[in-house]
């Protein structure tokens, strides 16, 4: 099957990334969410991102031929119309499956759906359709335009078909496929990286490091773009606690309990750069303040 048009479910960082993602490469992406403004949001978002990428050369066709491949609906039937469909929203498995089973009936019968969860199982999520064998895990990096990797889940009722077809289009929007054979909490990348990211916030709690100098420390002596602590913000504070909290109760495992701190930090509201405050504060603008 050749994919030609995706059906991203949410507009937000994930969301709008994968949709420009997929146009990017040439392929039609519908962006659906029930809110107008969360939509209009993500469409100017999407294009001043789409811009720099044009100004940098990496992009080679024009802002407008980019974008407009580009909708938006806050109607879920138009998922009628994608071979494929994406979900990518809150970590919290009662909505997803909720939204696996108002897709599972909108989509047409051949498309496959897929979920960029980070750590909530594609089985779960399948059993709710008609058609487990054609669902699969999409996991992105945040933020998807820049991150190379997409893990390629397979749940337990998922064909070698569907996972080859997930394989061939990670590859077809430019990116490099993880290919994760067994369905556990977490997948692969977050089970490597979550146990350095809890310690990471430990460290913080018992006053032993500050979250500058984490984050300073790990870029000069890891090689990392980005901190522990710039990354949470990114990608949102209640997004890493709810991906640890999936991996916790599907484990029974202690090691995967999301720190106080960050904790504390998600009931108060601090959740990166879309409140102003995370681990670090932030100006209107996004830029961070000090």
């Amino acid at each position: 099957m050749q994919i030609k048009s995706v059906f991203v479910i949410g507009s937000g960082l994930m969301g709008s990334g994968i949709a420009q993602v997929c146009a990017q490469a040439g392929i039609k992406a519908c962006l659906y969410d029930i809110s107008q403004d969360a939509l209009d949001k993500a469409i100017k978002d999407i294009s001043w991102s789409v811009g720099k990428f044009v100004e940098k050369g990496t992009v080679k066709e024009d802002l407008k031929t980019v974008t407009g491949r580009i909708s938006t609906s806050s109607n879920i039937a138009a998922a009628s119309e994608a071979e494929l469909v994406i979900e990518a929203v809150f970590e919290r498995l009662d909505v997803k499956q909720e939204i696996f089973r108002q897709v599972d009936q909108a989509a047409k019968p051949a498309a496959l759906l897929a979920s960029n969860t980070s750590a909530i199982p594609i089985t779960e999520l399948a059993a709710v359709t008609k058609r487990p064998e054609q669902v699969l895990g999409l996991h992105f990096f945040s933020p998807a335009p820049m991150m190379q990797a997409v893990e390629v889940i397979k749940g337990l009722a998922t064909s070698d078909k569907t996972a080859e077809i997930g394989r061939e289009f990670v590859l077809a929007i430019g990116k490099e496929p993880i290919m994760v054979n067994r369905d556990v909490a977490g997948f692969v990348i977050n089970r490597i990286n979550f146990p350095s990211t809890i310690e990471a916030m430990r460290l913080v709690e018992a006053g032993i490091a500050t979250v500058e100098d984490i984050d300073k420390g790990l870029r000069l002596a890891s090689g990392r773009r980005m901190g522990i602590f710039e990354t949470g913000d990114m990608v949102g504070l209640d997004v890493t606690y709810g991906a640890m909290m999936a991996m916790y109760q599907e484990t029974g495992d202690s090691r995967w309990y999301p720190p106080l701190l960050l904790r504390r930090k998600v009931k108060a509201g601090q959740l990166g750069r879309k409140t102003g405050k995370g681990w670090y504060e932030y100006n209107k603008d996004g830029s961070r303040k000090g």
